[in-house]
């Protein structure tokens, strides 16, 4: 039987601070055992709505708003792994996480289970999981230093300055790396600003580093074929094969496989089969037309009930290996990585002739900017062709000199 769970701030009145200020409460019921916790925000007790248990003031309405999704996650979590619950024992699992960290790893820690449990709601893991990077080397770093960790207060810009030196010395990251690193470090800085540990931000001058130029990774059109051509043993790695596949064919990525549904999918008056979907990144429409062998893999799947996606596929941290293991079975010299087929997809396209603004609607880009990428990629591609090209005939006009 599930347990009667009920959620309700307040306020006491009569314990008002020289500011006008007072402390608001959370009054947390399980089978109708009350318990209070802290919620360590406060408000001016003139403007709060005991009707509705609630502010008006948008910044701290979003902050009990956040404290409320906060116990109601650990909550569904504590009673999911251990199948029973009370009061007491969420009030100390949320004193734990709501407690105000005021040194820098510790408030990494409260981050990283805010976005884990965010993660869940949302079914993406991606962000908690560049977050938990992230904080693993800020962890290395200080303790690299000697230190279990470091408080807020005494955090200088040489911090941040070491931190990135470190990072680009002992490690040797490139520079989107380590503005990565640096815009964690600076989240962790924000919430302490929020939550008054600090007045200030230490590291308002530190600058990040210069942009690297963007490298998409890609494959050519041999290794496709190659790709094609080698069926996996294995259902799941076959799955796998066929979606790397589609994608490369067609643009999408991950994400928008995974969401992809049949409503998605038309027809022309000529029976040409296409896709056309906003892209969940950009919420740009992209249409693509299907090629021949796109429309054979979508053939092998759902494509009539609207309630499933078309492509049984896991969320996208399940296949990392998966993907990677089909490149080694195939052959290839690079590791594959999923969104190779993407960038696999722009690359091939304009090479084949297509124009610019064609694959930047069929890829659902919001700036033609990013679809020029791709055609600086082939025209590398062509000029180093070109020189292979002069580089033989060189050669040949030499033997040619020796002969005569």
């Amino acid at each position: 039987m599930r347990s009667t769970f009920k959620i309700l701030f307040y306020i006491n009145k009569n314990k008002v601070r020289a500011d006008g200020t007072t402390a608001i409460l959370c009054r947390i019921s399980i089978d109708g055992k009350p318990i209070v916790v802290t919620t360590s925000i406060y408000c001016q007790a003139e403007n709060w709505d005991a009707k509705k248990g609630g502010i008006k003031n948008e910044r701290i309405s979003n902050q009990l708003k956040a404290f409320r999704q906060r116990i109601e996650h650990t909550y569904e979590h504590i009673l999911g792994e251990q199948g029973a619950i009370s009061s007491e024992l969420l009030k100390n699992t949320i004193v734990g996480i709501n407690s105000i960290p005021t040194s820098l790893l510790e408030a990494g820690k409260v981050e990283l289970e805010r976005l884990r449990l965010r993660s869940i709601e949302i079914d993406s893991r991606s962000s908690y999981r560049e977050s938990r990077l992230m904080q693993g080397n800020l962890q290395e770093y200080i303790y690299s230093k000697g230190m279990k960790d470091i408080a807020f207060a005494a955090i200088r810009e040489e911090f941040a300055e070491s931190f990135k030196l470190y990072l680009r010395t002992v490690h040797d990251r490139k520079n989107s790396y380590i503005n990565r690193a640096l815009t964690w470090l600076n989240r962790l800085i924000y919430i302490a600003i929020d939550q008054e540990v600090l007045r200030s931000n230490p590291l308002e001058d530190v600058r990040y580093e210069k942009k690297d130029p963007p490298k998409h990774r890609h494959i050519n059109k041999s290794d496709l074929k190659c790709i094609m051509e080698n069926p996996m043993p294995d259902e799941r790695l076959e799955l796998v094969r066929r979606a790397f596949i589609f994608s490369s064919l067609t643009g999408l990525a991950y994400v928008d496989m995974h969401r992809l549904y049949p409503q998605h999918i038309g027809k022309t008056a000529a029976g040409r089969l296409y896709i056309r979907k906003r892209r969940v990144k950009t919420n740009v429409e992209a249409f693509i037309p299907l090629h021949p062998i796109a429309e054979q893999i979508l053939m092998l799947y759902n494509t009539t009930d609207d309630s499933s996606p078309v492509f049984p596929l896991p969320i996208r941290d399940k296949i990392w290996y998966d993907i990677n293991q089909i490149g080694i079975t195939t052959g290839l010299k690079e590791n594959l990585s999923y969104h190779c087929s993407r960038h696999s997809f722009g690359t091939l396209a304009i090479s084949a002739g297509l124009s610019i603004e064609s694959v930047a609607k069929m890829m659902g880009h919001a700036n033609i900017s990013t679809t020029q990428v791709y055609a600086q990629i082939t025209e590398q591609k062509i000029s180093k062709d070109m020189d292979k090209l002069m580089k033989r005939r060189k050669i040949m006009q030499n033997k040619e000199n020796q002969i005569v």
